[in-house]
């Protein structure tokens, strides 16, 4: 049985245990699936709907990224995962202070994000040392850089296809980190 770690309320180390957990993991991946379908479900929506779903989305994810941060024990990785929720959350704020926003500019917040996303997991896939399952995370990081280019090559197309793409890229990366959660979950189980 699982050593329960005393945290003496040092508000670093509690967000470094819950950071840490695969439930913590599994809820972000949950708080990326559940847009992603429903964005697939209703892809005839307005802009509206999708910029507040995006922008609820980033900010959530923001969120899990930031407490997520506190469990990595390199201050190159602490950085860069504090980096990416800020990143996150200033993309979240810019969706919903104007959901009426161009399809243009929603795509270029929407590629940005995933651009630098990638760009930074793929740095914490390469640099970080004892990173279990590095392919893994490796793969994820060039699918979010492959989303972004992709976003950003085609921002001025219809709502209708980016709609589809991120809801599809959505349910991808959410499937992803849900698959990462359950692996988490079995190599805690195992070091147990």
């Amino acid at each position: 049985m699982a050593e329960e770690k005393s945290f003496d309320g040092d508000p670093s180390q509690v967000l470094a245990g819950l950071g840490g957990s695969w439930l913590w993991l599994l809820g972000s991946a949950l708080a990326t699936l559940v847009p992603g379908v429903l964005v697939l479900v209703w892809p005839d929506e307005t802009l509206h709907v999708l910029a507040v779903l995006i922008g609820l989305y980033l900010l959530v994810i923001g969120g899990f990224r930031f407490v997520a941060a506190f469990a990595r024990e390199e201050l190159g990785e602490r950085l860069t995962g504090l980096l990416l929720s800020i990143l996150y959350v200033l993309a979240g704020v810019l969706c919903l202070r104007n959901p009426l926003q161009t399809i243009s500019a929603l795509s270029l917040i929407v590629g940005i994000v995933w651009l630098a996303s990638g760009i930074l997991t793929l740095y914490t896939a390469v640099a970080a040392k004892g990173l279990p399952h590095r392919g893994f995370v490796f793969g994820v990081a060039v699918l979010a850089i492959v989303a972004g280019v992709v976003v950003l090559a085609m921002p001025a197309e219809s709502a209708r296809a980016l709609t589809r793409l991120v809801g599809l890229w959505l349910v991808l990366l959410g499937l992803a980190e849900l698959v990462l959660a359950l692996a988490w979950r079995a190599r805690l189980t195992r070091s147990e």
